[in-house]
């Protein structure tokens, strides 16, 4: 590499999300001198753990909320003292034709298991199906989560590693859809399966551009289980520990610092509390392609095909609640606590997520919404005070589906808002025995805690464009057969159509989710590119 001019940094990363303070962490560990640019009053993107309502001593998990994809390896890396917690109940499904009864998945109980799947289907063998279709993933993760964080392998190379072919073509191959409905005889068991490739993707199970497909993968490969685990703390004490480690290794971390333009030289031009130019042998970018390449323009440089592409879209929105008390459910033979545990998902059949979709794509916010929710604080109550933990109060967080930003694009921020809490509402109401806003907490003004994040509050407020949660469609995670792996970058997955800056965000090869691999693969192509490799 050459450069015209002195460089202030060895790298300049834009933004502070979790794959941009991972990446800092390594590099600085390496000797490298590291400066973090980020535009908010702190780190942590995505991953932030705050506190809604005033007077309220509760802090939640505001985004991004379980953690299934952060390696083991960064942990012990980066020495992140961090505890994550397994939950024992996968999850409850209520059947939406008839919620006085539902699927609870126990991971410690397969006869309760197979007794819920029976009550709702007719039959206990649509439990030996699921334990089948599980046993299949099984060693799909196993064999393509170490990949991970290694340098990018070939598509044909990681088939090789997948015994079960039929698998491999019903997830890379072919629309998922078709692999659920030869996997499950049931609607329901179908949609419990489906939702996994739908969270912060907007898609019908049988869309044949697979991006339903590619998100189910990385849901179901995470740890190389597939299991999602809550971190002890919340969200929060993901990034804070991985702030700490950059910080203890010479990484210099700047909030209210917000990058105006950046060259393809690897000049930073930055606004906010620390105006002034830096420059980088390195730029790495963890915001998304579309703000990186207004970055460039701002600096310069000459419009790519990249950055005429589509603007990315996010499909979801995400309602934070408060309660006195977990809510009765229709369902009088299981506990709340064990419904509220693992994963509810609540008008999530297959059908019913395929005409959700149908009806999104139409321009209107499905009716009902298809929605997931789970309860932190049931497994890590530690986020509440000890006088809300002691009161039996519960955070509550509701992930609603098919909500593509197109529907709330251009409208007034407050009034989509509310719409789309009314419909979270409505849907979550049809399989309790009470209404849910009977159950809210209420702050010391009177006010209910109860907020909605819509695709638009991400935008406005975290800088992702369309709402994007992924930063755009993810990415299978290896390289085609044919695909150039001559350069570290382009061997990490990181490489952009500039020499000096790489991405290190959710919008890298590998990444989506909070998993610190965006920020892993970037910092390991930067070390080689650092050292001449």
């Amino acid at each position: 590499m050459t450069g015209g001019f002195g460089h202030t940094h060895d790298v300049v990363i834009i933004g502070g999300g979790h794959n941009a303070l991972t990446a800092a962490a390594y590099l600085a560990r390496a000797g490298h001198s590291v400066v973090v640019l980020e535009r908010l009053a702190h780190a942590g993107g995505a991953a932030v753990s705050e506190q809604p309502w005033a007077g309220v001593d509760a802090r939640l998990s505001r985004y991004s909320y379980l953690v299934s994809l952060l390696p083991r390896r960064i942990i012990d890396d980066l020495g992140l003292a961090l505890t994550l917690k397994r939950r024992r109940y996968s999850s409850y499904t209520p059947d939406p034709g008839d919620p006085s009864r539902g699927i609870l998945i126990d991971t410690q109980d397969a006869a309760a298991t197979a007794s819920s799947f029976a009550r709702v289907t007719g039959s206990a063998a649509e439990a030996e199906r699921h334990a089948r279709f599980g046993a299949r993933l099984g060693p799909l993760a196993a064999s393509i989560f170490p990949t991970m964080t290694e340098p990018l392998r070939r598509r044909s190379e990681i088939a090789a590693l997948v015994t079960d072919a039929a698998l491999w073509e019903g997830i890379v191959e072919r629309p998922l859809g078709e692999l659920l409905r030869a996997s499950y005889d049931s609607d329901i068991a179908r949609g419990i399966a489906l939702t996994d490739g739908l969270i912060g993707t907007f898609a019908a199970s049988d869309d044949p551009g697979l991006r339903q497909n590619r998100c189910f993968l990385y849901h179901v490969i995470g740890g190389g289980t597939g299991d999602w685990d809550v971190p002890v703390g919340g969200m929060g004490q993901v990034t804070d520990a991985l702030e700490r480690a950059a910080r203890a290794v010479g990484a210099e971390i700047r909030t209210r610092a917000e990058v105006v333009s950046v060259t393809p030289e690897g000049e930073v031009e930055v606004a906010g509390e620390h105006p002034g130019t830096l420059r980088g042998r390195l730029v790495l970018s963890g915001v998304g392609p579309s703000v990186l390449a207004a970055l460039l323009r701002a600096g310069g440089a000459p419009t790519t095909d990249a950055a005429s592409a589509p603007p990315p879209e996010g499909a979801q929105v995400k309602v934070n609640m408060l309660l006195r008390r977990l809510p009765r459910l229709r369902d009088a033979t299981v506990a709340p606590e064990a419904a509220f545990a693992g994963t509810f998902h609540i008008n999530e059949t297959l059908s019913q997520l395929d005409a959700a979709h149908a009806r999104a794509s139409g321009g209107e916010i499905p009716d009902p919404l298809p929605a997931e929710i789970y309860c932190h604080s049931l497994t890590d109550p530690t986020t509440l005070g000890p006088e809300l933990r002691a009161s039996g109060a519960q955070t509550l967080t509701l992930f609603g589906l098919h909500v593509p930003h197109r529907l709330v694009a251009g409208r007034d921020r407050d009034t989509a808002r509310r719409d789309l809490l009314a419909a979270a509402e409505r849907s979550l109401d049809a399989v309790l025995a009470e209404p849910i806003s009977d159950c809210v907490h209420e702050a010391p003004d009177g006010t209910p805690c109860v907020e909605a994040k819509t695709t638009a509050d991400l935008e406005a407020g975290l800088g992702m464009t369309g709402g994007d949660i992924f930063h755009g469609d993810l990415s299978w995670p290896w390289a085609e057969d044919d695909e150039a792996l001559d350069t570290p970058a382009e061997r990490w997955g990181v490489a952009t159509a500039h020499e000096r800056i790489l991405v290190c965000g959710s919008a890298s090869r590998r990444g989506g989710a909070v998993s610190g691999l965006g920020g892993h693969s970037a910092a390991h192509a930067a070390l080689e590119i650092l050292a001449g490799r």
